[in-house]
């Protein structure tokens, strides 16, 4: 993807650009499936396919910047998210970005199908993230720094 930031000028931590790659994207669609980053999905390439689109994004819009917060808030956050989502026209699949070691609690996402690289980085921007996956046609999901 032409606008993502190189890992190594990122200005996030070291250990937490690791966990976003070790991260599991989990899609709660019918059936669910995993989504991890530089590796094709032949469940999302079908996704894709069967709602006319060629690319999609990952998001959350909880822990601003990797810092946790009350899940209230998280809570509040999400449903702002969710309520923008709706605003725009956009179907999604609720999932979750899990880390296998469960050091760090899942985080509710969203997978919204259609949604660009500009309109990711914007939402994710918005939502105070350091991160989003975009997936183009080739349903490789790539991580893309915000910062």
């Amino acid at each position: 993807m032409a606008n993502s930031t190189p890992l190594s000028s990122s200005g996030i931590a070291a250990q937490v650009l690791q966990a976003y790659l070790e991260t599991e994207y989990r899609v709660l669609a019918d059936p669910p499936f995993v989504l991890l980053i530089d590796c094709f999905s032949a469940p999302l390439a079908s996704l894709h396919a069967r709602h006319g689109v060629a690319c999609s994004s990952f998001l959350t819009a909880c822990n601003p910047y990797s810092q946790l917060v009350d899940a209230a808030l998280n809570v509040r956050r999400q449903q702002q998210l969710s309520a923008d989502l709706q605003a725009r026209g956009c179907v999604y699949y609720s999932g979750e970005g899990a880390h296998p070691s469960g050091s760090w609690p899942a985080e509710p996402s969203f997978l919204v199908l259609g949604l660009d690289l500009r309109q990711a980085c914007a939402l994710g921007q918005q939502y105070e993230q350091n991160a989003v996956l975009c997936c183009d046609a080739q349903a490789i999901p790539r991580l893309v720094l915000l910062r």
